[in-house]
Formats: structure tokens, sequence, C-alpha cells
């Protein structure tokens, strides 16, 4: 039986079962850094608008995922409306983990353990390619947005301030 590489994530498992084209980059974590989304872009040299981070919010119905630059916040009220609920809040840490099987730092929106409705900020259709969490702190994925929203399903808004 064959075994993953070390580097295996069920991100990266994604990907490559989907056929996408990616690029793995690999960081040293400093557990003090203040915002994991900022050190990934600092550390591998990368525009703060070009790094993705993945947010949890809880609908009241469940959870869905917001992806928006690291550069940024997500605009909870243009999240809930490109959702079509009334609301959204941003989701208990611990349902987040539960829900996708990453730790905090280290969310994808790829190879969740459950497929959550998805929303990819439009900024990301700006670049060729965008970075976003490999499933583990340390470890970034680059790939092209049309790509990210294949694997995710996602769907594409302004949510992002």
């Amino acid at each position: 039986m064959a075994r993953r590489a070390s580097s295996a994530t069920p991100a990266t498992a994604a990907l490559a079962a989907a056929g996408v084209v990616f690029t793995q980059h690999h960081y040293e974590h400093d557990p003090s850094a203040p915002s994991y989304g900022t050190e990934a872009a600092e550390v591998l040299g990368l525009p703060p608008e070009q790094v993705f981070k993945t947010l949890l919010v809880d609908t009241g119905d469940g959870l869905a995922v917001g992806v928006v630059p690291v550069a940024g916040s997500l605009d909870l009220k243009a999240m809930a409306s490109a959702l079509g609920v009334k609301r959204v809040a941003m989701a208990d840490p611990a349902a987040a983990e539960r829900s996708t099987g990453y730790v905090l730092g280290g969310i994808s929106p790829v190879g969740q353990r459950r497929a959550l409705p998805t929303v990819l900020d439009e900024s990301a259709e700006l670049f060729e390619v965008v970075y976003v969490s490999g499933g583990r702190r340390g470890l970034d994925l680059g790939l092209s947005p049309a790509d990210l929203l294949r694997v995710t399903g996602a769907a594409v808004a302004d949510i992002a301030r």
C-alpha cells in the first residue's frame, strides 16, 4: 500500500485527486506571531492581498466558509448577503476545528471533512495564483483562483473589507 508523503494533508490530497496543479510553500511557523495569515505572507515574501485566510461563520443553521485576503477582514453583512441569510457570526473556534478537521491557523478551504457553503472574495480573481492554507500551520498552497473555485464549489462575492 502506498503511503502519503509526510507533507500530504487532506488539502494536498484533495487537490492532487482533482488534478489541480499547485505549489507547496513550507515555512517555520512562529507560535508568537499575532496573525497566521500575515505571518505566511511576510515569511513567504508574498503580497498580503494575494494570500487568503479561511474563516468559518455560523449562519444559525450551520457553518459556512469565507475566504478573504489576509490584508483585510471578513465583512459579516456581505457574507450573510452572499449566503442568502439574515446574519452570520464568527464560528466558535472549536466548532470550526471539529467541522473542518484542521487546527486554527491551518484551516484550508480545500479538503475539509464536510463540504460547507463557501464564498471566495472577488479580489482573488485579480491574481493568476492565490495562496491558501495547506491544512497545517507553516504550509501554504499556491493555485489558480479558478481551480480553488472548482474544488471548493465556492461562490464569488465582495466579502472583504
